[in-house]
């Protein structure tokens, strides 16, 4: 038998393609993700109703809006661990149970307290939801080509949803009551309550064992702090409690890592940060979100303040840089399995995205059109990088472990966004309030001194010549903060696309060298454990 006989032998057997059935269940998981995706934003023109009728204090009044995002980021590590344990399926199922009884709880709450808690179940309900959808997808979609275009439409909807629940929350508002927001979450989590156990296969880790119940609280207590002090310090700046639940974070962070590579079944393998795919992927994946969230803090505040655009009028015109984003993701998944290595798809996101933030630091304070641009190229580099990203790094480790890696790939994206917010917000309310010194505008109260948000209030209550001083004094300065984070996130991206074209430079096009370094890493669906023993699992491929 000749060498290329025994070469033809050994050659792996294609992926099995997925079929109408899949892509009918991938849409299922899709439009459950976007419910997750809108509610992070669908309280933004809900909250004056809320106001009125329920009447919370200051205190709840942050903590129905915030505590959807904190718990959902905290818990995700917590949740993907716990689906490729018991089944990823059934975790789906029931944070969809959890989540559409959430919804209806929370549109007819009759108090604060109400509310507050049907939030945090909706948080808890989304973090199971999260990681199993992308954990799904690498069971539905076996075919690398396939599944990229799959990760591709994943990232897009999450992506795009966020953008939308904004403007869905504002039209239901002004046409009904404000618990009307929720509702539209029942009749996705209805269908995918009836659909998911038709289409969708059940999935676990063979070898998953038993959960690693101290690493809970640990990773709650390592993230809640983190994430709340990051997102609180744009807004108020840095303050005694905010230091000190960041080093609180901190070490819970470092005992967090420490039980993760002492423990028998660790919530989280170390080992996932040895593959040099998944790590590569996941380090220029969060900075991609520190620079998006950064940069959204911007584009909606100039959208208001500075051009004077009602809340409703900055959410649909926030709409018009996530059209090319559905049209972007396909095509650049096609130029990535048509041989365009995808080190250079990723650098080529990553200086798209740079120009947009070019564009942002040539602002006026007139120009709505030049922030949509800079908004518009921001997003389609952001997630021609991001799709590209996700998809290498679920392609890195073994279906086994994908709901795993997609939570820690979520969480990273969760500090990545908040560390951005954090960062740009405060080098940007630096040069604010020395702009706003130095122009003499003496007098201020702290919130206009620190704000552009408080100085338009401040504006409007001295009116006449005063009031339009200032405002375009604080205009001025906004921009002029704004110019300097958006240069220092060009920058950021200019590195990252340095960085995407070494660090992948040895990818495969598409991607999938590590994917099927062994047998099991697309595996077909193990189903729940009926008599069969567990199969083994082989290891990660460190070097893939």
């Amino acid at each position: 038998m000749t060498s290329e006989h025994l070469a033809a032998d050994h050659r792996p057997a294609p992926a099995p393609r997925a079929g109408r059935r899949e892509w009918a269940a991938f849409t299922v998981l899709l439009l459950a993700l976007l419910m997750v995706a809108m509610d992070t934003s669908v309280l933004f023109f809900a909250v004056p109703a809320i106001n009125a009728d329920l009447a919370p204090s200051g205190t709840e009044q942050l903590w129905i809006y915030d505590v959807y995002g904190f718990l959902l980021a905290g818990l995700l590590l917590t949740m993907g661990s716990l689906g490729d344990r018991i089944g990823r399926r059934r975790l789906l199922l029931c944070g969809a149970a959890a989540f559409g009884a959430a919804s209806a709880a929370a549109a007819y709450a009759t108090s604060p307290e109400m509310l507050i808690a049907a939030r945090a179940v909706l948080g808890v309900g989304g973090a199971t939801l999260m990681p199993s959808t992308m954990g799904l997808i690498r069971v539905l979609f076996r075919d690398a080509k396939q599944r990229a275009r799959a990760i591709g439409a994943w990232t897009a909807v999450l992506t795009g949803g966020i953008a939308l629940g904004s403007v869905v929350s504002g039209v239901l508002v002004e046409h009904y009551w404000w618990g009307s927001v929720f509702l539209v979450n029942l009749p996705a989590m209805l269908l995918l309550l009836i659909l998911a156990p038709l289409l969708i296969p059940e999935y676990r880790d063979p070898e998953g064992g038993k959960f690693d119940l101290p690493s809970v609280p640990l990773s709650l207590a390592a993230v809640l702090p983190l994430v709340w002090a990051l997102k609180e310090i744009p807004n108020n700046g840095m303050r005694p409690s905010y230091a000190l639940a960041l080093a609180a974070g901190l070490v819970f962070l470092v005992l967090f890592v420490r039980r993760q590579r002492t423990a028998a079944r660790p919530m989280v393998p170390p080992v996932l940060l040895k593959v040099r795919g998944y790590r590569g992927a996941l380090v220029l994946g969060t900075l991609a979100a520190f620079g998006m969230m950064g940069s959204s803090f911007f584009t909606t505040q100039y959208l208001q303040s500075v051009l004077g655009l009602s809340a409703l009028q900055a959410a649909l015109w926030s709409l018009v840089p996530s059209v090319p984003i559905g049209a972007a993701a396909p095509v650049v998944t096609a130029l990535v399995q048509r041989g365009v290595p995808r080190g250079r798809v990723v650098a080529a996101g990553f200086l798209l995205s740079a120009s947009g933030m070019a564009v942002l630091g040539l602002l006026g304070t007139d120009s709505l059109a030049l922030v949509l641009t800079a908004a518009g190229l921001l997003a389609v580099g952001i997630v021609t990088a991001l799709s590209q990203l996700t998809d290498l790094a679920m392609g890195a480790v073994p279906v086994e472990r994908a709901s795993t890696a997609s939570a820690l790939w979520e969480t990273g994206q969760e500090f990545g966004g908040a560390l951005g917010l954090a960062t740009l917000g405060s080098l940007a309310t630096t040069f604010y309030r020395a702009h706003v010194t130095d122009a003499g505008q003496g007098g201020l109260p702290d919130s206009a001194r620190e704000t552009l948000g408080g100085a338009v209030a401040h504006a409007t209550l001295l009116g006449g010549e005063r009031g339009a001083a200032l405002l375009r004094t604080a205009r001025d300065a906004f921009v002029s903060g704004m110019h300097v984070a958006a240069w220092t996130c060009a920058a950021l991206f200019v590195l990252c696309a340095a960085g995407a074209v070494l660090a992948l430079r040895d990818r495969g096009t598409d991607g999938e060298k590590a994917a099927h370094a062994g047998p099991a890493s697309d595996a077909a669906p193990v189903p729940v454990p009926r008599e069969a023993g567990p199969a083994p699992v082989p290891p990660l491929p460190e070097d893939a």
